[in-house]
């Protein structure tokens, strides 16, 4: 059997496209129909609007810390504490002072 070897869907950092996402930039690092995977870098001050998604989602922060939302429910995030985001909830992300550095799971097949 060979190794398959595939390019990163989007290696390098962009500014997220979605009109209310502020000083966020993304990769993304495995893009399939079951799974995306990809790193959200946030600036101070950075935020990702309120909104749901069909599938769940895995958030997990690497480095510094930020605020999130999930279902209306306000909490605090840092580095190394994870957080499931369930299906169809209003969701969100933002930072404050501090930088932040986070993976995202999203599994599509849980739709």
């Amino acid at each position: 059997m060979a190794t398959e070897i595939h390019a990163v869907p989007r290696p390098e950092w962009s500014p997220l496209p979605d009109e209310g996402c502020v000083r966020v930039e993304g990769k993304v690092l495995i893009a399939d129909k079951e799974l995306v995977v990809a790193m959200l870098r946030f600036d101070r001050g950075a935020t990702i609007h309120e909104h749901p998604a069909g599938h769940d989602i895995d958030v997990v922060c690497l480095e510094g810390r930020g605020k999130m939302s999930v279902g209306g429910e306000e909490a605090e995030i840092a580095a190394g504490q994870r957080v499931r985001w369930p299906a169809k909830e209003n969701h969100r992300l933002w930072t404050e002072g501090e930088e932040m550095l986070t993976l995202m799971i999203e599994r599509l097949a849980s739709r």
